[in-house]
Formats: C-alpha cells, structure tokens, sequence
C-alpha cells in the first residue's frame, strides 16, 4: 500500500472513529430507547462478575432470545470496531494488551458514568463483555494487516520481475 492509500485510510478510519464514538456516548448515556433515560425508582447496579450474563442465559425463555442477544451480543459487537480502529489510528504499533488495557479504561469509565449519572444500569458484566469485543476487534484488525502486508509482498514480487 503506497503512503498516499494509507494516509487516506486513517482518515477515513479518524472519520468513522469519530462517529463511532459519538454513537457509542449516545447508545451508552443518552438513549431512551434503550432504557437510557433517568430512573424514577431505585437505580440498579451489578458488581459481581458474570451474575447478569447468568441470569440472562437462566432466565432466555422467559425475557426472550431478542433481549438476551440484544443484551449479550450488543455489548460485545459495540466495541468491535473499538478493538479494530484504535490500532489503526495509533501513532506506535499498539499490543493486544494495550488495546484490551484501554478497551478497559473506556468501558469503565462508561460504567461509571452510567452509575454516577443513574441512566442505564452499571454492570461488570458489560466491562467483561466490551473488553472481549475489544479483543475481537483487535484480532480483526491484526488478520486484516496481515492480508495486506501478504498482498502487498505479492505485489512487489511481480513488480519485481
């Protein structure tokens, strides 16, 4: 890839982090259709790792395999593009454990701000669900750099013939 596609690359990457990030507080804090709203009765909150994910797996019949995947699967699917851009828009080459340390730091801010806020719930399960999207996107982003260096090698190898 010539420094010209890959300058246009993080660009196009900066842009849709940044409304990928504008997204993601909306979804997060401001939401009403996902229950973002603030809570007239008492606020709910979960500190014990796995106990939500439990109950939503326990209870699937009864709340319905939509809110369970909607719960589950969106939590993890939300920090994927998190997990894959972060690397990208870095200026040194980030570790999985860097991007799963910051994928950390964001998702418990988020919490945090759930809880000090009263708006959606504060859920460790979320944390635990959001780190491994993270990760997933992280891993996507290392299988897509590794398509293209072998892509880009091949190139060279005709050009060079």
């Amino acid at each position: 890839m010539t420094e010209k596609a890959r300058g246009t690359a993080r660009r196009w990457c900066r842009f849709f982090f940044g409304i990928y990030l504008i997204a993601l507080v909306y979804f997060l804090l401001f939401s009403e259709e996902w229950g973002r709203s603030a809570l007239t009765g008492t606020y709910r909150y979960n500190l014990v790792p796995f106990r939500e994910i439990g109950r939503y797996l326990k209870y699937r019949e009864q709340i319905g395999m939509g809110r369970v995947l909607l719960n589950l699967a969106g939590n993890v699917v939300g920090f994927i593009p998190f997990g894959g851009l972060v690397p990208v828009l870095s200026n040194r080459k980030m570790s999985f454990f860097r991007v799963l340390l910051l994928s950390f730091e964001v998702s418990l801010f988020v919490e945090l701000a759930q809880l000090v806020l009263q708006v959606g719930s504060c859920d460790v399960d979320d944390i635990l669900l959001n780190i491994f999207g993270s990760c997933l996107g992280y891993c996507l982003y290392r299988l897509a750099a590794c398509c293209l260096r072998r892509r880009d090698s091949r190139e060279e190898e005709r050009g060079a013939w």
